[in-house]
């Protein structure tokens, strides 16, 4: 009997003894293609092709193992590639942000053709006024032009008419630079105010 337990005690000592063993022993993990994370004592077959992780006991990460066919991942293509995100959002934050405030300011296409034409009613006065002037100018430049052509070279023509000649011609630079601006901004409206139609028939499908 006494034998008996004693053998009973070497092998619960046995066993003890191997627990330290066991509980030291490494796991491999590894998170699969489906997202799911096997563990096993040796390489799970769902982690072929996978990045796999080596822990201890503790769950320490002790080593990981790349797989050879595994992509290089490059910080630079990361960060590229976040930005990219980001900025896409934003800018379907901001088609957002127009659209809603599209909607607000239009009731219907006429509104949008209405603002049209009240937001070309100024540059296309302001031009009407510079060709007006531009007309006159040109008008005055051919007189004063025929009355310097009444002059020689023994008797040139006075100093004030030469000033007046430069000074037309200086006006009229100007004032076409103006008529070419103010043209611009009329092209810029029309493409404003074709652009809010298109979105706001886009968006409403009227």
């Amino acid at each position: 009997m006494f034998r008996s337990i004693a053998i009973g005690a070497a092998v619960t000592a046995l066993a003890a003894a191997a627990l330290p063993l066991h509980a030291a022993q490494l796991m491999y993990r590894c998170t699969s293609k489906d997202g799911r994370v096997y563990y096993g004592q040796t390489v799970p077959n769902q982690c072929i092709g996978q990045l796999v992780e080596q822990i201890n006991s503790q769950g320490l990460v002790i080593k990981r193992i790349v797989p050879t066919n595994a992509p290089v991942e490059d910080p630079a293509a990361k960060e590229a590639e976040e930005k990219k995100k980001q900025e896409e959002a934003a800018r379907a934050k901001e088609e957002e942000r127009r659209d809603n405030a599209l909607l607000a300011t239009y009731t219907s296409v006429k509104d949008v053709d209405d603002a049209r034409t009240r937001a070309l009613a100024e540059p296309t006065a302001r031009v009407a006024e510079i060709e007006a002037r531009i007309a006159e100018l040109k008008k005055k430049q051919a007189g004063l032009s025929q009355r310097r052509a009444t002059y020689t070279s023994d008797k040139p023509p006075p100093v004030s008419l030469t000033e007046e000649i430069q000074n037309v011609e200086s006006e009229l630079g100007l004032q076409n630079e103006l008529a070419a601006s103010k043209r611009r901004e009329i092209t810029g409206i029309n493409a404003k105010y074709d652009e809010d139609k298109k979105r706001y028939i886009r968006l409403t499908g009227r």
